[in-house]
This record gives structure tokens, sequence and C-alpha cells, in this order.
């Protein structure tokens, strides 16, 4: 066996305004009960513009430009202090416009379900030719694109979503099928999105120099389901997405658990690779169209911009160890079971000290604990307050209780241990994973040793069970050693010593018997 190590990480976010406006959940139920409501005449006022999106600070932190402790020396509220030359471009991967994104919705539609008008088709087309990954793509996908009145009859027959930049219909997505609500076009729009930002962020993978070729499995850890209606959720978004990166050489799977999928995702391919069974597994997610807007009732309520306006993807790439990358410690993994109940004590000794006690750490032995890492400037106006710091003084709480620290070290543990949350509420994307690029980093430039990677769900949602769910795992800085996969020409030796010994034992008995 050998150990399993994070190679490479990429985070995207797509900025979505308008299909936030037209899409989102909240809005869409708002426009059911009331088509006239003052919230959704309000909400164009209190969109961002793409600079306003890219020169937001959590934004910078979550595509790689700045580190996440960096967010405390920056004032807040941060959409009134936006980071100055910032880029859309991020050392770990990038941020979208919607007009380039309406193209990759096109560009991956296996089944001719999406439409673009001739004009913005050639426009969207010059932009992806200038990209520095779709330069160097096929862009034969998009076609020559269709006349508006043909888009207009779709979405007026009520068989297609429109694509809207602003007032402006630019294009559709057709429904997959006339009777079955699992393939309608709101449905297949959700799910094409989360498409297409997935295999987004694997390209920016290949951006940073990963052959995505050497990829043997794929598990997709998003919060959509697809599938008709004999199969429900059947899936498989990773093998879709795998298909369309260039990943010739992989199959793929889909884990689903809310917001803790993407930590089991990365449990399981570690132990994957650990076992032997792939040698490079990547761990991807696209983002959430439900999500968009979700608090934007009460961000409009306080005057605040709709900062859930962005989908948000990632991919990680867990290997072999190479002797340099982060190793995923699969000893050291903690697991709300059926039975650890639903305290907050009860939730933060399953995920954070019982596999700390495996491995005899105490609480302040990690460097940085990366819990549900939600930007607090768009939970606390929803009332639903900080949440990583939360989770952090609930952490530093159980380690007075251990003795592992004072309770007066309280303040000074959530600084130092914590971090400020840096990513959108997209349900699965926040929790846990936006650091592992970041920790990464830090472990090779010999900041940090070890970090935790919790994440944590919400089983009632889907009305099967009142449980919770979570699962943590600790990763730890290279030591540069290589253990080896096969047996070496010393292991080798000694097992023959030993056979050899336990060859003249026996003999030696059979003797005495005789």
């Amino acid at each position: 066996m050998t150990l399993p190590v994070v190679k490479g990480a990429s985070y995207i976010l797509v900025h979505t305004p308008t299909t936030l406006f037209h899409y989102g959940s909240t809005q869409t139920q708002t426009r059911l009960k009331d088509p006239d409501a003052e919230y959704l005449k309000k909400i164009p006022e209190f969109l961002r513009s793409f600079d306003d999106c890219v020169a937001y600070a959590p934004n910078q932190v979550f595509i790689g430009n700045i580190l996440p402790d960096e967010l405390n020396n920056i004032p807040q509220p941060w959409y009134e202090n936006p980071v100055s030359n910032a880029s859309r471009f991020g050392e770990m991967g990038e941020i979208m416009p919607e007009d380039e994104f309406f193209g990759l919705v096109k560009l991956y539609d296996s089944f001719d379900l999406v439409k673009l008008t001739k004009e913005f088709t050639a426009e969207v087309k010059s932009k992806l030719e200038s990209h520095p990954i779709f330069s160097k793509k096929d862009l034969k996908g998009l076609g020559d694109g269709v006349e508006l009145s043909e888009i207009e009859e779709l979405v007026n027959k009520h068989v297609a979503e429109g694509l809207y930049l602003g007032e402006k219909l630019v294009g559709c997505i057709k429904q997959a099928h006339d009777t079955d609500p699992n393939l309608n076009a709101h449905v297949m729009l959700e799910n094409l999105m989360t498409k297409a930002s997935g295999i987004l962020a694997l390209l920016n993978l290949e951006k940073q120099g990963f052959d995505l070729s050497e990829i043997e499995y794929v598990i997709e850890a998003s919060e959509e389901a697809c599938g008709d209606i004999n199969q429900r959720g059947g899936g498989n978004f990773a093998k879709a997405m795998a298909e369309m990166a260039g990943c010739v050489n992989a199959t793929g799977s889909d884990t689903r658990s809310f917001c803790a999928a993407p930590a089991h995702a990365l449990v399981n391919a570690a132990a994957l690779v650990k076992a032997g069974v792939y040698k490079t597994v990547a761990v991807i997610a696209g983002g959430a169209v439900a999500k968009l807007g979700m608090n934007g009732k009460d961000h409009v309520a306080k005057n605040i911009p709709l900062l859930e306006d962005c989908l948000g993807g990632f991919a990680i790439l867990v290997t072999a160890n190479d002797g340099e990358s982060p190793i995923i410690r699969t000893d050291l993994v903690g697991r709300h079971t059926v039975g650890t109940g639903s305290s907050p004590q009860a939730v933060i000794t399953a995920l954070v000290t019982n596999p700390l006690d495996k491995g005899g750490l105490k609480i302040t032995d990690i460097d940085k604990y990366s819990v549900e890492m939600q930007n607090p400037e768009i939970t606390k106006p929803a009332g639903a307050g900080n949440v990583p710091e939360a989770n952090y003084k609930m952490i530093a709480a159980l380690g007075v209780k251990r003795g592992d620290l004072e309770r007066t070290e309280i303040p000074e543990f959530v600084k130092k241990h914590g971090m400020p949350g840096f990513a959108p509420t997209q349900g699965h994307i926040p929790s846990g994973v936006p650091f592992v690029g970041p920790a990464m980093k830090m472990m090779k430039a010999g900041q940090i040793e070890k970090v935790m990677i919790i994440g944590k769900g919400s089983l009632f949602l889907g009305r099967m069970t009142n449980l919770f769910d979570g699962v943590s795992f600790v990763m730890e800085k290279n030591t540069g050693v290589v253990e080896e996969t096969v047996a070496s020409e010393d292991d080798v030796k000694l097992k023959k010593m030993v056979a050899d010994a336990m060859r003249e034992l026996a003999q030696i008995l059979l003797k005495e018997e005789k």
C-alpha cells in the first residue's frame, strides 16, 4: 500500500447574476407565489457587476490569489473594500463571467438541448478563443447558433427555460422529455450548469500542468441529481464531466451526502489510492443553481448586494505518494455515526477529538481547522451568524474541557487555528474543502504541518431521517519519504530468512516427535 496525497486543487466561481434572478430557488418560489413581489422588483439594483465580483476579497481567496488569513487585514464589509488590481484568474482557478459560461453550457451539451442565438454565439466564441484554456480547445460544439425567433417560441411554449443577460434573451435550455418532471427544462438547466462548472474546475487542474488522461477514477460530489423518472438521481455526473474534460482513461461515479459529500468523496478517493485500486483519483463538484440568491430577501432588506451571485466548483487530485504533496491520514478519520447524536458537543467529539485521540494528538496540535467556511457577510444578515467562528469556538471549548488549552486562550485559539469564512453558500462547496488548496500551498512553504478538513451535512433536508452527517480527516506535511508499494530487496531477504527459520524449526520438532 502507498500513502495517498493531495497532488493538486482548483477552485472556480461563475458570476451568474441573471441566472440568480430567474432560477435561484428563493426567487423562483417568490415568483410562483407573487409575480409582482416587491423583492423581485428590487433585485436588479442589488446585482453586482462582474468587476465588483472579481474584486470581492473572499472571491480572491477562493481562487487562490490571497490566503484566507489575509482577510483579517481587509476592513469589513468586504463588499465596500474591493481588492485593488484583482484578477479574474487565480493561482488555483478563475472567476468566469455569465456570457462565457453560457457558451460552456452549450459546448458541453450532448443532446442539443441548448440553443444560443447566432449573434450571441459569435460573440461568445470570440471571447472563448482568447481564454487561456479554451483557446486551445475545439469550439465546434458551439455551432453557428439559431434565430432569436426559434428560441422565443420554445420559451413562450414553456418547453424551454430562457438564458438571459440582463433583460436580453440570448438562448434557452429545452426540456429533455415532455412528461418526465426529472427531465423538464428547469432541471436540465440546473444539471447542465452543474456539469459545465465541474468541467471548468477540472480544466483548471489541467491549466496547472496536470495531465487529465492520467486520472483513472472520478468522484463527483455536488448536490444535484441527474436521472429520469425510472432512476431519479441515478447519475452519472462524474463520467459526463470526465468525458468532456478529456479524462479518456477514467471511469467514475457520484457521491451524495448534502454538504458533507466532498469530505466523504475525498476519504473514498484516499482509500482507493491507498489500496492500490487506482493510482490517480479526481474529486470534483459543480455548482448549485438553486442556491443562487438563497438569502437574497434578507440581503435586500438590509441594503446589501446580492452576494450569492456565483456558482462554485472545485477539483482535487489524489494520487500515490510523491514525497512532496500533503498526505491524507486515512488512519485519522472522524465520522458522525448513527448513534452519535445531534448536540454540538457530540458532533465535534465525533469529528474532531475522536480522530485526534487515535493519533495521540491534542486539539492544539492541528495548525488549522477547515470547517463550514461560509462567508459571514452572507450568513450574518440572514440570521445564521458567523458559522466558521461558531465552529471554532465549539472546538476550543471542547479543548478546554479536555485540558488542551485554558479558557482564557479561546479567542487566541480561534484566531490561530481558525480562519475567516470565504466560500460561497453553495451547500457542498463551503464544507471543509475550500482550504485543501491553500493548505497544500502553506505546507509546501513550511507555514503549517497539520490541518483537519471537516465536512458536515443536513440529512434531515431529504425528509428520510432526522440525522445530521459529517466526516473529517487530517492532512499533514509530507516527510519526503516515499514508501515502497512493492516489496524491497531487503524485505524479500527478510521474508526468506523467516521462511527458512520456520522450516528448520518444523524439521527439529518433527525429529523430536519421532
